[in-house]
């Protein structure tokens, strides 16, 4: 355990109820704050329906299970999490929204408070320059499904002191993960790769050169990836894909960050993959057939 006490975490939406879930396992008191209370019961439903699973399987006692839930707490206020040792945020990423949240927060926290962006695409940089705490200011990026995934990358910035570096990988060791240093460079480590290989896969059926189900087949059998990076696309959402990507390829300006035409017309058409019911596979269907593209 470090030495934080109270973690807060901004948003509970995917990745923000996941962290807020790992936390609170951690033995940390959590936090949590959105914009109304709807979204808290549907982030404790799915983090309670998520903790079943592991007691389920042997995995987690279930006084375990009892003692995380009752260290989550949630609020629609953003000053409340003004107590917090470290906050996490986990909010859409719109770079306006983030630092409107920092600023507040900014004005109200303490001065140990470290600041930790979830952020998958933005610089940690442009959030940072925001407050008054720049040498207090990482990035911690989790990974989907957080309580599944190992992974975290400790992103420093280029006034991240060594002192607040430190924390920020004892924390993610603390949460039972396995932290990677990472540059403050749109995309990371992760993303900087991972983007292209799936825009070019995207490419790659809008020039027929295989077709989705044989493009996913081939990379699984002859790569050994668990997935094919079709199916992956629809399991992160093309949405959200086609955000990172827009940002990345401003940041870069390198033609393999920009959003096929196809990917456009698939958000533009609501196909975002699983959470629609719809993207390159039809999950209307069990199993999920081919989507008609019009190709």
């Amino acid at each position: 355990m470090t030495e934080f006490r109270r973690v807060g975490v901004l948003g509970c939406g995917l990745m923000g109820s996941g962290i807020a879930q790992v936390s609170a396992a951690a033995g940390y008191e959590t936090l949590v704050r959105d914009v109304a209370p709807e979204i808290w019961t549907r982030a404790r439903a799915s983090i309670e329906k998520s903790l079943a699973k592991f007691v389920e399987k042997g995995k987690l006692p279930s006084g375990e299970r009892d003692a995380t839930l009752q260290r989550l707490s949630f609020t629609t206020a953003t000053r409340d999490l003004k107590g917090c040792d470290i906050i996490l945020e986990a909010v859409t990423e719109d770079l306006a929204l983030k630092n409107v949240l920092w600023k507040e927060l900014d004005a109200v926290c303490g001065e140990p408070t470290i600041f930790a962006s979830n952020t998958s695409s933005l610089t940690i940089a442009a959030m940072a320059a925001a407050t008054r705490r720049g040498d207090r200011f990482v990035g911690l990026h989790f990974f989907n499904p957080v309580a599944l995934m190992a992974l975290v990358e400790v992103v420093r910035t280029v006034t991240t002191s060594d002192a607040t570096y430190a924390r920020a990988f004892a924390f993610a060791r603390s949460l039972g993960k396995e932290p990677v240093a990472a540059k403050d460079a749109s995309g990371f480590l992760v993303n900087l790769l991972l983007v292209p290989y799936l825009l070019d896969a995207i490419r790659a059926v809008e020039r027929r050169v295989g077709s989705v189900a044989d493009i996913d087949r081939a990379m699984q059998l002859g790569c050994g990836y668990p997935m094919g990076p079709l199916t992956l696309l629809d399991f992160v959402g093309l949405d959200t894909t086609y955000q990172i990507a827009e940002i990345m390829f401003q940041e870069y300006r390198e033609a393999r960050y920009a959003p096929p035409p196809l990917l456009k017309r698939m958000v533009l058409a609501g196909m975002t993959g699983r959470k629609s019911g719809r993207g390159f596979y039809d999950y209307a269907a069990d199993p999920p057939r081919l989507s008609e593209l019009g190709l």
